[in-house]
């Protein structure tokens, strides 16, 4: 019998490209961007924190989750913002990605959907039942 796998937790990297510079180095919209849209998709930030980068640098930024993590980094001279979400949760990461990419008139997006721990996870109505005679 074949027991279905199941997943500890889903684990997002996009990356999104033809931003304008100006919405890579914004650090106090990026942050409230980013934690509008955990909210929506039903994620719950224990702490954040952000460092914006001197001149006409970029953003990096650090969720804690109760279901993770989530960081993103901007580069404002590529046009660039790279994303790495992971949910151990019911809350989709798509969900996230969909927001930014809006929010930050992104142009194009690459993105891989991996699931973690992968099997550990099985339901008790498919494991086998100890026989006892």
């Amino acid at each position: 019998m074949h027991l279905p796998n199941h997943d500890i937790g889903r684990h997002l990297q996009a990356d999104l490209f033809g931003i304008t510079p100006e919405r890579l180095r914004g650090e106090d919209a990026l942050v409230s961007m980013l934690g509008s849209a955990l909210a929506k998709a039903g994620f719950h930030v224990l702490r954040r924190d952000s460092h914006a980068f001197p001149g006409p640098g970029g953003v990096t930024a650090v969720f804690m989750l109760t279901e993770s993590h989530l960081a993103i980094h901007t580069y404002p001279e590529h046009g660039y913002a790279a994303l790495d979400l992971f949910s151990c949760g019911a809350a989709r990461p798509e969900d996230v990605l969909e927001a930014l990419t809006s929010g930050l008139g992104a142009t194009r997006v690459e993105r891989v959907l991996t699931p973690r721990g992968r099997g550990l996870l099985e339901p008790a109505a498919v494991l086998p039942t100890p026989v006892t005679t």
